[in-house]
């Protein structure tokens, strides 16, 4: 699905269709900053693919789970549910560590020190639990992943694996889970006086920020 497709596949309300616009021009922007793979050592691949499992695995779950504690509305709750239902259900942290394992980039001491600092950062942001900027920040993950699963996939097969699971179900899954988090947006922003954009985006500066850590090793 392009980007188009997707900003157009969500709630078109005029509360979040700013909203929606500024992130998937975030996210494309974030997008053209990937190294090509094909100029990429196998152990740059191998990093990549390690950070983003020791961020991914242990994280999303807290992350949206932070997302459903902090939601002051029944629908945004319910999305937010569903979500979390079939992240645990079908055990997507198991489906990445398989990946993981089969492109030999399980995570090590060294790919968790790196993105240590920033990952903290994402942490304590999700950790004051404010309803719409927490739900901003995750409706613009879920769209960027979506869009970097072929990257991902790229990089595990230029490892020789054959083991796309992960990328293959949250390639077609996160599109519904962007629009869900969209319309829980909307819900949220009902209950919330508007915010400044500083407060709005902090933490998908955040998490962008992050991603850069996974992707570039800085």
């Amino acid at each position: 699905m392009t980007s188009a497709v997707a900003a157009g596949a969500a709630s078109s309300d005029p509360k979040t269709a700013p909203i929606q616009a500024r992130i998937d021009r975030e996210i494309e922007d974030l997008r053209a900053t990937l190294p090509d793979p094909e100029q990429l050592s196998a152990a740059e691949r191998r990093g990549i693919i390690a950070r983003y499992s020791a961020v991914l695995e242990g994280n999303f779950i807290y992350w949206m789970t932070g997302a459903y504690i902090a939601a002051g509305s029944d629908a945004a709750r319910a999305k937010i549910m569903d979500n979390l239902r079939e992240e645990v259900r079908d055990s997507h942290p198991g489906m990445l560590r398989r990946f993981a394992i089969a492109a030999n980039a399980v995570p090590d001491a060294d790919d968790a020190q790196v993105v240590y600092q920033n990952l903290t950062n994402v942490r304590l942001f999700i950790g004051r639990l404010s309803p719409v900027p927490i739900v901003v920040t995750m409706a613009f993950f879920e769209g960027f992943i979506q869009r970097f699963m072929p990257y991902l996939a790229d990089l595990a097969s230029r490892q020789g694996s054959s083991e796309m699971e992960y990328t293959d179900v949250h390639g077609v899954c996160d599109v519904t889970h962007t629009q869900e988090l969209f319309r829980a947006l909307d819900a949220e922003m009902a209950l919330e006086r508007p915010m400044a954009d500083q407060d709005t985006y902090e933490g998908v500066e955040l998490l962008r920020t992050l991603i850069q850590n996974i992707v570039i090793n800085n």
